[in-house]
């Protein structure tokens, strides 16, 4: 048995391109407003656009921290130099504690250092005693401290009980706050009216210590004695 159905005819429905009937047709706008609609579009990538590229620049361009390796060395020539010059140091009372004389003086800033020609020291301790100091060169630490004394040095003061003190050598180091001289030379030691040749020394006043290195000459002077009682 065969069934047939029958479909209502559809309507037709009119295709157009154009404009419909009764509808204005669209209106181009000028070209300055798509422009501006365009740049409204892209603002915010333009904006982040020169943001990279300011930070760009800004890396590119600013000063690079100073590593160790590009650190400007140290000139080993002296920093300044005087001459007829005197250096004095005073304590927090006002008092005169050390003052350095010379010909010509040189500051080297690699190791601050100075470097003295035609030295001449007067220190003066805590109990008022006073040390004296010359040599034809000087080498010392940046204060003053502590000087190596080279060519005809000699350094005199006393050994705490009255007794004159004299150290004498081509190369004597002399550290004057803790009152310290050391020389691994030839030197002439004389105390009161006794003299010593060695070949170095170690005196320390504080300990009141003279170590004398050899070989070694003395000269000492025997005390007088006292006179002896006549007896009746």
């Amino acid at each position: 048995m065969s069934v047939e159905l029958h479909l209502p005819d559809l309507p037709e429905v009119p295709i157009s391109l154009g404009p419909a009937r009764g509808t204005a047709p669209r209106t181009r706008l000028p070209w300055h407003l798509r422009l501006r609609d365009v740049f409204s579009a892209y603002l915010p990538l333009l904006l982040m656009a020169l943001l990279a590229l300011a930070s760009w620049w800004l890396v590119k361009n600013s000063p690079r921290a100073v590593t160790a390796a590009e650190e400007r060395p140290v000139s080993s020539e002296p920093d300044y130099t005087m001459s007829g010059f005197a250096l004095e140091r005073f304590d927090a009372e006002g008092r005169l504690r050390l003052r350095i004389e010379g010909a010509h003086m040189r500051h080297f800033p690699a190791t601050d250092r100075i470097e003295i020609d035609d030295a001449r020291i007067h220190a003066v301790a805590d109990d008022g005693r006073i040390t004296l100091a010359h040599a034809r060169q000087a080498l010392g630490n940046g204060d003053g401290s502590e000087v190596q004394l080279l060519g005809g040095a000699e350094v005199t003061s006393d050994d705490g009980n009255g007794a004159p003190l004299l150290m004498r050598g081509e190369f004597l180091h002399a550290f004057l706050v803790t009152e310290r001289v050391r020389s691994h030379l030839p030197v002439v030691v004389r105390l009161g009216a006794n003299e010593w040749q060695a070949g170095g020394l170690d005196y320390e006043h504080a300990a009141r210590r003279l170590e004398l290195a050899g070989p070694m000459r003395a000269q000492l002077v025997p005390r007088a004695l006292p006179a002896a009682k006549v007896a009746r």
